[in-house]
């Protein structure tokens, strides 16, 4: 990419978004287009064709999605898969009518089985049955993937998907309706140690296992990969992670320490886990010469550094 190339990152407010435009001012790119959802609606298909045919755009990242933790995806599994899959129909589709020199979509680690092998390698999309708790996410994302694999096919286009792990970092949300894991354990320490409270009920039974990577890591990797590679050497789709997992149980005791609450946990074991584990597979990207750099602890003080600075 050019530093004068026109770039545009759908979904530029969000946690990733926000991260990949950062990065991308930090190397100084100066033509990027970072449009809220209340100044483009990706919903509509003739506002993003319009917004195509007025802008032009070089490159494309196409971050924007609904995103959200368990609670969220057993509540709305309708909006889930329709406001997904029709954000990235269109973006796609217009991508590929004017004629974008490459598109990076984001998709998500739920898109593998409940039950893959791990760690998790490309290879095992599509290779059994999904988790029920995000299932219309997962299926949304699946064709979004699907979708790009069919156009470069067919079009010749040249677009990419990396499938990113748990992410986490400033700007995510942090209601617990809503959020994920980490950052919705992080805002109930938080308030629990504010009110002195004894205890602080995490959900299921603490045994699954996750992995996390810091968002700005995330967006490192992504700009990599437009950088210098794309789906003819790589693949339409490549793991982004950091390679190691550890349990709930374990990551709520690491949020406790960093937060200082005093309290105890509680398991809530009435409350799903989700799946039992999803580490990634991330030799791939490892072969191509990238790695995460930002360890666990080092991530989540940074988090609720900037937590902290929002409550204040």
């Amino acid at each position: 990419m050019l530093k004068q190339d026109t770039i545009f990152v759908a979904g530029a407010n969000g946690l990733a978004g926000s991260a990949i435009v950062r990065k991308l001012q930090a190397l100084g790119y100066t033509h990027l287009l970072t449009p809220s959802s209340k100044q483009l609606n990706l919903l509509e298909k003739q506002t993003v064709v319009d917004f195509f045919a007025a802008e032009q755009p070089d490159y494309v990242v196409l971050a924007a999605a609904k995103v959200g933790g368990i609670l969220s995806n057993m509540l709305q599994p309708a909006d889930y898969i329709y406001q997904n899959l029709m954000i990235q129909s269109n973006v796609i589709e217009a991508s590929y009518r004017y004629q974008v020199k490459k598109l990076l979509f984001l998709g998500s680690s739920c898109i593998y089985p409940k039950y893959a092998p791990q760690p998790i390698k490309e290879q095992h999309l599509l290779t059994g049955a999904l988790e029920l708790t995000n299932e219309p996410y997962a299926i949304a994302k699946i064709s979004g993937i699907k979708m790009c694999e069919a156009y470069n096919k067919q079009y010749g286009t040249n677009f990419l998907c990396v499938m990113p792990t748990n992410l986490y970092g400033p700007f995510d949300r942090f209601d617990p309706t809503h959020a994920h894991v980490l950052p919705a354990l992080l805002r109930k320490f938080h308030e629990a140690k504010l009110r002195g409270d004894e205890y602080v009920e995490v959900w299921g039974s603490g045994t699954p296992r996750r992995e996390f990577l810091f968002v700005d890591d995330l967006a490192d990797a992504c700009i990599y990969l437009l950088q210098h590679y794309d789906h003819r050497e790589i693949g339409t789709w490549i793991n982004i992670g950091t390679g190691t997992d550890l349990s709930i149980h374990e990551l709520a005791l690491k949020l406790k320490g960093i937060v200082g609450f005093a309290g105890e946990l509680r398991f809530d074991r009435s409350k799903p886990d989700g799946t039992p584990r999803k580490l990634l597979d991330v030799s791939k990207l490892h072969s191509l010469g990238w790695k995460a750099t930002t360890s666990l602890d080092d991530g989540i003080k940074q988090t609720y550094d900037w937590f902290k600075t929002t409550r204040s």
